[in-house]
């Protein structure tokens, strides 16, 4: 009897699209190859670890030094055992796995990082795939299925055979020419005995004993975007294949590719591999061999960066088959819905490189090309997911852009608990490679997956196996006491043959003799007495018959109280797990709240240190520019002091020079005004005739003042003859401006103004009544006589409807007194008639002491300086 059972996953309506779980991301930290090395990161506490640039690099940001952190769910330092790096991350996947969940964990870094030490190990201190192994048949041990129970078909399910038809199919497999899988007993192969020689000996606290199980593993690498069987055993060909150093068969020089797998999806929509080779073993040592195995067939090589480095992507696949026992405890139940095959996949990532580090060429250059494109593509996938959770887009995932992607999609989309494990190398060269893994690690973190749901519970009675074993026992006791042998394993007789041995022997039944009349008396004796002996056993057999259906009652009875009374805890527990559902939904629900509270505080908190980052490159940068503004005033304000001191220097040098020349040209007027009074001096000497001498004049002559001497010549301006300047027009008509402070002076020569109107202050009437202005202005001038100046000008209208006033001409009158003047043209003489001549002389220039001159240079046109000297009233 067979029955098959289609059920590697559960169906997507089994996941529960409410409640999801991100995705676990763990960090290891390798330890330095040489304690003189840089180390670029640093481990702050269990849960974040800090980069910083090493020396010579410089991340820089408008020139900022900046160091970056990086927040994991559990971060483990170079210190950390590999027991405690399973107990945290592996080990609650092996209990899922034995629950019935599938489970992904994967290894991913840069090369030369850890990987493969952390995924296998090393002699004395096995990773995480052989303690995964250990802890499963740690649990399962004692419940496994005899070989070929469960049968895995080519389609990604599993069938359940009967006990004599998992026989037939052992008997079959021994007789056919395949390689054996190891037996448990066997010598293992140093080369990996240590890696497996666990002590703990972990196990799963929750394993259901009323199952069977049965464990299958397969071996698989994803090389250049092709998928390729590890554990598929070469043809068999007399003449033995040459292997080169990628390990692959080569006959005659020729390359002779291996076959590559493809990927199918079964009627659940789950991928898997068509064709994979997949091992039943029984016990840890038995799957490490098969791993091993395999192992050996992976392509490494030896790199820049790495002497042994992974060129492709393994994938070590444990399936796990369990089904229910019968009400009997004794076979495995014919049920196709109770039977569950769950799966652990454990992937070493190859990791990632430059080629220009690694200087890789021809094939290990198309592997590092391939290689980092499939991590690219897992990168895009993790990207997509994450854009689409938090935006609520409906992106397509580009999970069939890789055969790595295409294969694990299910996992993304619910299907079990997705794990990854980081592993960094701290040295200062792996600085930028670094960085990028713990960017993609932080955007793995925010994808979720959803949480697969729970088994259903199996409708037989718990503790099925226990009560089987308990009866076996129990009649074994039985038949000890009775007398009977008791066997153990195969060599057990049957109940038949115990009978028979307990009857008494017969005698001999050969008559030789026919008078002989002792041999049948003694068999019908020994018939009899087998007979009665038969008849008590059967009376017997009733009799225990009769207690042991009325222990069967009783026991039923037992059962069946223990069952209400069961019932009734499991529907008050049924009820006290619903409210703690309830319970647990609603604080599952608040936790939401305050994760998108604390993720909204986190972003607002990033944006105001984004932007006091800002704010503090500005201010340096202003800063920077005062302190630049301030030594620019500083240089400018030197270098004008020097132009000032120059410019001063420059300027009182001129100003001597101005005043040598107006030196110069005050002795020139000087020398000009004394011919000007010599000339007089020879109009007034003429003989004319004789006037009454005057008192005043006579005492001045008595008092003469000694003159100076004339200086030499100079080119004059001609003295202009004695005659008022006239006005231009004679029918314009004058604002005649005097202020009330003017004063009248006593000269003989006064202006004259025709046509004019007199005006205090300027008004707006006159003006429009006039064409001409006249603005008379006194001051005293620097020998403190008045000076008065007469400014003229045009009156225009201007455009507003006013007037406006142009000046051009001014007009200087000034009144000088002749004392200061006198010069004789010969020393004085004590004769009378010199003194007469001289006395004469002086009262016609004191009587005539006016010149008219013109000054020279003037910007307003010409213009005319009127000297006068008061008259003398007689005494």
């Amino acid at each position: 009897m067979k029955a098959a059972a289609r059920t590697p996953r559960r169906p997507r309506k089994g996941t529960n699209p409410t409640l999801k779980d991100p995705v676990g991301v763990y960090c290891r930290v390798r330890p330095l190859g040489r304690a003189d090395q840089e180390c670029c990161i640093e481990v702050i506490n269990h849960t974040t670890l800090q980069l910083h640039p090493p020396e010579g690099f410089r991340l820089c940001r408008n020139g900022e030094y900046r160091e970056t952190q990086y927040s994991f769910k559990e971060v483990f330092g170079t210190l950390v055992a590999q027991k405690e790096l399973f107990d945290v991350v592996a080990k609650p996947l092996v209990e899922d796995l034995i629950r019935g969940k599938n489970g992904l964990l994967f290894t991913y870094g840069v090369t030369g990082s850890g990987k493969t030490h952390t995924m296998t190990g090393s002699p004395g201190d096995g990773g995480l795939l052989p303690r995964c192994l250990a802890m499963i048949f740690n649990s399962i041990g004692p419940f496994q299925a005899k070989r070929f129970v469960f049968k895995l078909d080519e389609k990604n399910g599993v069938d359940v055979q009967s006990e004599v038809e998992a026989l037939l199919e052992r008997q079959r497999r021994e007789a056919l020419p395949i390689p054996k899988t190891p037996a448990g007993k066997r010598q293992l192969d140093p080369e990996f005995a240590d890696m497996i020689a666990v002590q703990d000996h972990c196990r799963a606290e929750e394993v259901d004993e009323d199952n069977v199980y049965g464990v299958f593993v397969s071996y698989i690498e994803i090389y250049n975007n092709y998928i390729y069987d590890l554990l598929e055993e070469p043809p068999c060909d007399s003449i033995k294949p040459k292997w080169n150093s990628c390990n692959t068969p080569v006959r005659n020089g020729d390359f002779v590719p291996p076959q590559s797998k493809t990927l199918r999806e079964d009627q659940n929509h789950n991928m898997y591999v068509m064709g994979c080779t997949e091992v039943e073993v029984k016990s840890t040592e038995e799957a490490f061999e098969v791993f091993w195995r395999g192992q050996k067939k992976r392509r490494i090589a030896n790199t820049q960066l790495n002497r042994e480095s992974s060129r492709s992507h393994s994938v070590f696949i444990i399936k796990l088959a369990q089904a229910p026992l019968d009400a009997d405890g004794d076979n495995v139940l014919q049920e196709k819905e109770q039977i569950t095959l769950s799966q652990l996949s454990l992937v070493d990532l190859a990791g990632s490189e430059r080629t220009n580090r690694t200087k890789a060429e021809g094939n290990r250059l198309r592997e590092a090309g391939n290689i980092n494109q499939s991590l690219m593509t897992l990168r895009t996938c993790i990207e997509v997911l994450r854009e689409n959770q938090l935006y609520g887009t409906n992106k397509m995932v580009p999970y069939r852009d890789s055969k790595l992607t295409h294969l694990f999609k299910n996992y993304f989309d619910g299907e079990g608990k997705v794990r990854m494990i980081v592993c960094v190398n701290p040295k200062a060269e792996d600085y930028e490679e670094s960085l990028q893994v713990m960017r993609f690690a932080e955007v793995t973190q925010e994808v979720e997956v959803a949480r697969p749901a729970d088994r259903p519970l199996c409708w037989l009675t718990p503790g099925r196996r226990l009560r089987h074993q308990a009866l076996r026992e129990e009649l074994s006791r039985k038949l000890e006491l009775r007398g009977g042998p008791v066997g153990a394993g195969p060599e057990e007789q049957s109940p038949a043959e115990l009978f028979f041995q307990s009857l008494p022997p017969l005698p001999s039944c050969e008559l030789l003799d026919i008078n002989d009349d002792q041999t049948l008396p003694k068999l019908i004796e020994a018939l009899e007495q087998r007979h009665k002996m038969r008849q008590a056993l059967a009376e017997e057999f009733a009799k225990n018959v009769l207690a042991f259906k009325t222990m069967l009652q009783e026991f039923d009875s037992s059962v069946a109280s223990k069952e209400n009374y069961i019932q009734g805890k499991l529907a008050e527990k049924e009820k006290t797990i619903t409210g703690q559902r309830t319970e647990l939904e609603r604080l599952e629900k608040k936790i939401k709240t305050l994760e998108y509270k604390i993720e909204i505080l986190e972003k607002t908190a990033t944006i105001y240190e984004e932007d006091k980052r800002n704010l503090q490159q500005e201010l340096e940068s202003k800063s920077q520019k005062l302190q630049r503004q301030a030594s620019d005033k500083r240089r400018l304000e030197a270098r004008l002091q020097g132009m000032v001191a120059e410019t001063s220097l420059k300027w009182e040098k001129e100003c001597e020079r101005r005043v040598a020349a107006k030196q110069l040209e005050m002795q020139n007027k000087l020398w000009v005004k004394d011919e000007k009074l010599k000339q007089l001096k020879a109009i007034v000497t003429e003989p004319r005739a004789e006037k009454p001498e005057r008192p005043s004049r006579e005492r001045e002559r008595e008092k003469p003042l000694p003159r100076s001497v004339s200086p030499s010549p100079v080119p004059s301006t001609p003295v202009a003859p004695l005659r008022a300047r006239r006005s231009r027009s004679a029918g314009e008509r004058w604002v005649d401006h005097r202020p009330p402070s003017h004063v009248p002076t006593e000269t003989l020569l006064q202006p004259r103004v025709p046509r004019a109107i007199t005006v205090e202050a300027p008004s707006e009437r006159a003006l429009a009544r006039c064409d001409r202005y006249l603005l008379t202005h006194q001051e005293l001038a620097s020998d403190g006589e008045i000076q008065t100046k007469l400014i003229k000008g045009d009156v225009f209208k201007t455009r507003g409807g006013g007037q406006a006033v142009q000046f051009t001409d001014i007009e200087t009158l000034k009144q000088e007194s002749p004392t200061g003047r006198k010069r004789r043209s010969s020393p004085p003489s004590p004769d009378p008639a010199g003194d007469a001549a001289d006395s004469e002389w002086t009262d016609v220039e004191t009587r005539c002491s006016v010149a008219v001159e013109m000054r020279a240079g003037s910007a307003l046109g010409p213009g005319f300086q009127h000297h006068a000297q008061p008259k003398r009233r007689k005494p």
